[in-house]
């Protein structure tokens, strides 16, 4: 099952069944694309809690080590945009950077969830652009101005259920339709159930909670105007555009 969520022509938040390009709620069936509604990012998050250096051939490619433990950083609420939203980067940067990722997306309540249990609070699976600012991140160890600014997690467009997701499924990235990142969940350093396991050892999660869960390889730059597609098998594909002043 796949669900989007969103603001429909009455300006209610609603939350209907996808299919087949339409977004069902009781009588009504609107197109993914229609100017009646605004699809709304899939939850609405706490915190979105992003893993770091999660695909061999990416650390490879930024030079960096493999760590021996999840790389965990945070992104706030502040960071969230949606399907068909375009996002603003910060002003005088010289590499704003995509980064398509596999966002899980937390159903219930959480702590000290155990590996074997991992799944089971899970409520499904969405796309996730980990956008960067490069200039920043490479001057902080936090990565608040580098990762935290406004607008720089687009997710969606739909949760889907992990019934709909496989387990090799692709993640790939395209910019003005060109295929700049493909990679799998095979490829995952740590895979998921380690992931909710680990975080959970320190923080709660709450339900709508994202986990971003890294990036393949071919990461790179965007430019003014560019349009994104963030793809996860399964999910389906996250567009948006960016803005950089």
């Amino acid at each position: 099952m796949k669900y989007v969520r969103f603001r429909d022509p009455a300006g209610a938040v609603r939350r209907g069944e996808f299919e087949n390009g339409h977004v069902q709620f009781g009588n009504e069936s609107y197109s993914l694309e229609s100017d009646e509604i605004d699809v709304l990012a899939p939850s609405d998050p706490s915190k979105i809690v992003c893993v770091g250096r999660n695909y061999a051939k990416h650390i490879d490619e930024m030079g960096s080590d493999t760590p021996d433990r999840p790389l965990l950083f945070l992104k706030g609420p502040n960071t969230v945009a949606s399907h068909g939203d375009t996002v603003t980067a910060p002003a005088g940067k010289d590499r704003i950077d995509y980064e398509a990722e596999l966002g899980v997306v937390i159903g219930e309540q959480c702590r000290h969830v155990p590996e074997a249990d991992a799944m089971d609070v899970v409520e499904g699976f969405t796309c996730v652009n980990d956008v960067s600012n490069r200039d920043d991140q490479q001057e902080e160890r936090n990565w608040i101005r580098g990762k935290a600014f406004d607008g720089a997690a687009p997710i969606g467009p739909v949760l889907a259920t992990p019934d709909e997701v496989p387990d090799d499924a692709f993640v790939r990235a395209r910019v003005n339709g060109e295929v700049r990142q493909y990679g799998s969940l095979e490829q995952l350093i740590f895979p998921i159930p380690e992931l909710i396991a680990e975080i959970t050892t320190y923080l709660t999660l709450e339900p709508g909670d994202v986990i971003a869960t890294g990036t393949p390889e071919g990461v790179g730059p965007l430019a003014d105007g560019d349009d994104v597609e963030i793809e996860v098998e399964g999910v389906g594909t996250l567009e948006h555009s960016i803005r950089v002043p």
